[in-house]
């Protein structure tokens, strides 16, 4: 009974020692945890190579090059509610006098009235980083929606725009002259009105060839028109949702016709046939640094 006696006082010392050790805790503010930390690159003043790693001058006949080319083929709307369908056919692209041509008809086929092509490099020219020049001559009309431009070859970030669009040249016919270059991502795409684009008027677009260009870097994309910088998108250093451009690309030139901004203004189907006409497309590589 002497031993119990001298016990209970130490217990209850024992109870409220833990007791008040556990309130002291729960009273302790927790550590914050800081904020992600954003490493905006640096701009090096990358260069690139006077030689193009990989080109098209067109110097031949009949289709284009199948060992650099290939093509998109359907008539689904492709994304945009757009009116053809796409071929390979030598009626819709053929390469003659140094020129590849992208014609878009009112033919019907397969349930659409409008025929045209869409060229691509995926899997024959697929590139991280780089110089991008397209000589182009362009359609006009209302309703037509050229573009020379540029998808994600694995789509490593998702859907679009998760994995990003570059977007070198586009132009709609109701809206003549007034060239585009732009890029999406998931953070900027006009889908919620945060895209970010530049604009020039370019007297003849539709009568004379003009060069259209990107300067590909870790740092940004920078637009060219004949030369002439009129864009920048900075990688903000905040991940793939603003900066999908870490993975490769490839090209695209196409003809649409109608869609969702080709046909903003409705279409006039008296204005087909219109072409794009390409004298060449030349890609040089970045200097690493």
């Amino acid at each position: 009974m002497k031993t119990q006696t001298t016990m209970i006082p130490t217990l209850i010392a024992s109870c409220c020692i833990l007791l008040f050790n556990s309130c002291s805790k729960s009273d302790t503010p927790k550590a914050s945890i800081p904020p992600p930390v954003t490493t905006i690159p640096v701009d090096k003043g990358w260069v690139f190579e006077a030689t193009p790693v990989w080109a098209d001058e067109f110097d031949y006949a009949g289709l284009p090059n199948s060992s650099k080319w290939g093509y998109d083929i359907g008539g689904d709307g492709w994304g945009n509610n757009e009116l053809q369908y796409y071929t390979n056919s030598l009626n819709n692209i053929a390469v003659e006098n140094g020129i590849m041509t992208i014609t878009a008809r009112k033919e019907n086929m397969n349930g659409r009235e409008y025929t045209s092509a869409r060229l691509v490099s995926k899997g024959k020219g697929d590139f991280l980083y780089g110089r991008f020049e397209v000589k182009a001559k362009l359609p006009s009309g209302k309703g037509t929606w050229p573009a020379i431009w540029m998808l994600p070859t694995e789509w490593a970030y998702g859907g679009w725009p998760k994995s990003g669009e570059i977007d070198i040249m586009e132009h709609v016919g109701y809206d003549q002259n007034k060239v585009h270059i732009t890029v999406h991502t998931e953070a900027y795409n006009h889908s919620i009105g945060t895209q970010k684009s530049a604009t020039k008027i370019i007297p003849g677009a539709s009568t004379d060839f003009h060069t259209y260009r990107v300067d590909w870097t870790p740092y940004s994309v920078k637009g060219f028109i004949d030369g002439e910088q009129i864009y920048q998108f900075v990688n903000e250093g905040k991940g793939s949702a603003v900066w999908p451009f870490d993975k490769k690309f490839h090209l695209l030139l196409n003809v649409a016709f109608g869609g969702n901004w080709g046909g903003a203004q409705g279409v006039d189907p008296a204005v087909l046939p219109q072409k794009m006409e390409v004298d060449y497309v030349r890609v040089y590589k970045m200097i690493e640094k």
